[in-house]
């Protein structure tokens, strides 16, 4: 098949009264000078919003933006906002560490959810808040494994230290 053998087409018409131009009433009205507002909160605010650990997309959130955004912070109090599935429990880990090595206030605000690696991360927050209709999911590190019995065993207990150290975070 080529480009040719493809149907054309067809030809489609607007419907009457609908357009692209911008009504001249509307641009009259249009002032340029209104701006959402901004505080000097909004520079030392990192948001977490998302899958924790780079996905298969290369998306997430990753130890890496974080330094990279408390570096760009500096010696001052930040504002973290969390609404996140969970995700990679090692790279969570980083995160809590690198926002509990921070020399100044860290408020962490959970907007909807922080589960599973999120909930680490959160604990980092020298103050929590999360509100009435904010959740914390909290479970024992899991994981998919494929070996044989000895394997299996050595990854139980792998598991099992990831749990304690959880345990003492949220202790």
């Amino acid at each position: 098949m080529t480009v040719r053998d493809l149907p054309a087409m067809p030809a489609i018409s607007m419907r009457s009264g609908l357009g692209s131009e911008i009504c001249p009433s509307a641009l009259g009205r249009w002032q340029a000078d209104i701006r959402a507002a901004s505080d000097d909160t909004t520079e030392n605010t990192i948001s977490i919003l998302g899958v924790i650990g780079a996905d298969f997309f290369g998306d997430g959130v990753t130890a890496r933006r974080i330094a990279g955004a408390l570096r760009a912070i500096g010696d001052r109090e930040v504002v973290v906002n969390i609404n996140s599935p969970g995700g990679d429990f090692m790279e969570g880990l980083a995160i809590y560490n690198l926002l509990r090595d921070h020399k100044q206030k860290v408020t962490v605000k959970v907007l909807g959810m922080a589960a599973s690696a999120a909930s680490i991360i959160s604990m980092a927050g020298d103050r929590i808040e999360v509100p009435r209709a904010g959740f914390l999911m909290i479970h024992n590190t899991w994981v998919m494994a494929v070996g044989d019995r000895n394997d299996l065993h050595d990854i139980a207990d792998v598991l099992q230290s990831f749990d304690k150290a959880s345990a003492d975070v949220y202790a």
